[in-house]
């Protein structure tokens, strides 16, 4: 694994250092130009959305804070299936559903991988799995591996989740590498990389830092949380996790997001993607409203 020379890693102490408490207090109006307020963003931002594309997020139907239209809420949607005990029959009707409602990716543990892949072969459906998952405390070379084998098993979104521990011992350089490792890895397979913070175990300060370590390490996103913690998504974890990340980054917003009003919440504070194991239910609510 490459390292970074001492120089570099420096650099990006020094400048999370420094943007902690401007971030921490930045007004949310100096995070973006846009000054639309009719909901019209997606008509007349085009810069903005073009970001937001590049970012990852091609999903997207509305640009940040704006709802999107009832119909389009399932491509915003990472349908979700990661328990331990979940069947190969389980992972079939996740993949049926995904079809069905044009969800934005599913996401599997890398043991259904290939079965997912294979289930999907022809839809724009793609596989996400999850890396490191979900504690986040195995070294970056195991991560980088886990990546490989996932992207050669079919995957094209990689959910890792950071060493947690290294963040909050302010081991800054293990956590820069850790996330780098990973996204180098995915890069090269044409993956994108999704970084989960698990926000529940962080304070602010942390949570700040663990974003914007993810940023300059090349990640085209943050996500709040693996489902496994201590608490889920909140809109203010999003609306922080925004602020720092700025305009151009995906967020995802995952854990406790059960219905469509969740969605609606995480999408206001500024997320671009929500992962959900309902999915169906989320969509259904959306079209019926």
């Amino acid at each position: 694994m490459k390292r970074y020379d001492q120089t570099t890693v420096e650099r990006v102490i020094e400048e999370v250092t420094r943007e902690v408490l401007l971030r921490l207090n930045q007004p949310e109006s100096e995070v973006s130009s846009c000054n639309c307020t009719d909901g019209s963003c997606a008509e007349h931002c085009t810069r903005q959305i073009d970001q937001v594309v590049q970012a990852g997020a091609t999903r997207l139907s509305a640009t940040l804070g704006t709802k999107p239209h009832n119909s389009d809420i399932a491509r915003l949607i990472d349908h979700t299936l990661l328990k331990a005990d979940a069947s190969q029959d389980q992972i079939a009707q996740l993949c049926y559903e995904a079809r069905t409602y044009h969800f934005a990716s599913v996401c599997v543990n890398p043991a259904h991988v290939k079965l997912a892949a294979q289930l999907l072969k022809g839809s724009e459906v793609p596989v996400c799995t999850v890396v490191g998952f979900p504690l986040g405390a195995t070294p970056a070379t195991v991560k980088a591996f886990e990546t490989q084998q996932a992207i050669r098993d079919g995957a094209r979104e990689i959910d890792m989740v950071i060493n947690i521990g290294a963040l909050k011992s302010e081991d800054y350089q293990v956590v820069y590498e850790d996330i780098a490792s990973v996204v180098r890895a995915a890069h090269a397979g044409n993956a994108i990389v999704k970084v989960i913070i698990e926000a529940a175990l962080l304070t602010d300060e942390e949570k700040v830092v663990a974003c914007q370590l993810s940023k300059a390490a090349g990640a085209d996103y943050v996500k709040t949380s693996t489902g496994f913690g201590p608490g889920g998504a909140t809109s203010a974890d999003v609306t922080l996790m925004r602020r720092v990340v700025g305009p151009s980054m995906g967020i995802k917003a995952a854990g406790g997001v059960g219905s469509y009003a969740d969605a609606q919440a995480m999408i206001a504070a500024g997320a671009t993607r929500i992962g959900a194991s309902a999915g169906v239910r989320i969509t259904k609510q959306a079209i019926q409203s």
